[in-house]
């Protein structure tokens, strides 16, 4: 089983593997106090390993990240099962062999179906930076910006389907190489 990561918003941080902060439950309000049920997402550090991404280790951070996010639905458990992501992303993705880096704005905005099963279904507007292991995607082992209007798809061993309705995919590790 093979499992990829991906950077977008607090979706940065679900996709590259980092852990956004737990969410309010919907309907209780928000961290922050405003009554917009939006709350911090923030994304964490990441690494991988040389030939997992790219040929070389790669280290993210985010250096701006204004992040939050709403849930729109729970499952009867409380689980979380509809959640959107907006606010401002930019990773530093950067070559830890060559110290070479990318400052990726991935400043997107997505909702995010969680399935019972462990599945992801995001639909998207604009750049988010989506990750793809060897054999682990419809797009080859690379990190990548992709921006435009697409769908997501995750299944739930981990493989990422990009469905482009209209715009591109910039590779990352090209430019960082």
């Amino acid at each position: 089983m093979r499992r990829t990561t991906v950077v977008p918003l607090a979706v940065a941080a679900v996709l590259l593997g980092a852990v956004p902060v737990s969410a309010t439950p919907a309907g209780t309000g928000t961290s922050t106090g405003t009554g917009t049920g939006w709350e911090p997402a923030p994304s964490a550090p990441w690494d991988v390993s040389a030939g997992v991404r790219c040929d070389f280790p790669v280290h993210g951070e985010p250096v701006v990240d204004e992040v939050v996010r709403r849930v729109l639905d729970t499952y009867p458990d409380g689980s979380v099962k509809r959640v959107a992501y907006k606010g401002d992303l930019v990773v530093r993705v950067t070559n830890t062999g060559s110290g070479a880096f990318y400052d990726a704005d991935v400043s997107g905005t997505a909702v995010v179906d969680h399935r019972t099963d462990g599945s992801q279904f995001w639909s998207v507007l604009g750049p988010v930076l989506v990750g793809v292991g060897e054999g682990g995607g419809n797009l080859p082992r690379g990190l990548y910006i992709v921006d435009g209007m697409y769908t997501l798809d995750i299944s739930s061993t981990g493989y990422k389907t990009v469905n482009m309705a209209h715009g591109t995919q910039a590779d990352i590790c090209s430019r960082i190489d």
